[in-house]
């Protein structure tokens, strides 16, 4: 499979093109709407909770700190989720295309993962640029994003074609998904400190693979630190695990994937 995905290099890479600009080809803002969506969201949060509801880091005194941790937090879900979701529906979405052409069906979920990795580096620009606003100014661990962007899309990717697969054959496996994913995004600290819950729900917590990853996100933009080594690599084994198991599930099922669509 790794040696035709490769062989399709230049299929994907065009795909990926052709998608980012279809995307919005008729629109007058064009790419602006692959930042501005996540940013809006991210940017209500921080009004609703910093502003009307005065939530505050625990510990740090700028007033800038909150909406910096929530957008580093929303960022680091935004990547997963996209990738995950795109994953999971990208056959059936794709289902004439796969009856009508002669191409390495892994091509389409790894067509995701290019596209999103491009629009999060775009949103990261201008995440950047709110903090200049905000008199925060990047530093050298912004760095470390990069491991945090390879980790949390191998994981969105491992988990989100495995289920991609399985939803082919039964379409209840997305309307659960999206029912899990809200549940998830709320036991992941990102709209919320890990500190301030109380700490019978930290083990929970911790069982989380994303609060590591998201944790990247935060401790590099807000506090300009470099995750701990050790703590990522219970998070790297399930994210390598979820792509094998997906590679290999996709394997298996492959010659009936198209009649099943």
């Amino acid at each position: 499979m790794l040696k035709s995905l490769w062989q399709y290099r230049h299929f994907i890479a065009s795909s990926i093109r052709g998608e980012l600009k279809g995307r919005f080809a008729r629109s007058y803002f064009g790419g602006f709407w692959f930042i501005l969506h996540p940013l809006a969201q991210a940017l209500i949060f921080s009004i609703v909770l910093a502003e009307v509801m005065r939530a505050r880091m625990p510990n740090i005194d700028s007033p800038a700190a909150y909406p910096i941790y929530l957008l580093s937090g929303m960022a680091a879900w935004g990547l997963f989720s996209e990738i995950l979701n795109r994953s999971m529906g990208i056959f059936i979405e794709q289902a004439h295309a796969m009856k009508k052409i002669a191409f390495p069906r892994l091509c389409l979920p790894i067509i995701v993962w290019g596209s999103a990795l491009i629009n999060h580096v775009l949103l990261l620009v201008a995440i950047a640029v709110i903090f200049l606003f905000f008199g925060h100014f990047p530093g050298l661990a912004w760095i470390y994003l990069i491991p945090g962007m390879a980790l949390i899309s191998a994981m969105a990717f491992g988990i989100g074609v495995f289920l991609g697969v399985l939803n082919v054959f039964a379409r209840d496996i997305a309307q659960v998904m999206s029912v899990v994913l809200q549940l998830w995004f709320w036991f992941t600290p990102i709209v919320y400190a890990k500190n301030v819950i109380p700490e019978k729900f930290h083990a929970i917590v911790d069982l989380n693979p994303l609060t590591t990853l998201v944790g990247i996100y935060q401790n590099a933009l807000l506090l300009d630190q470099a995750p701990s080594i050790v703590s990522l690599i219970p998070s790297a084994v399930i994210g390598i695990v979820a792509v094998i198991a997906s590679f290999f599930l996709f394997r298996r099922a492959s010659p009936e994937l198209v009649d099943a669509l």
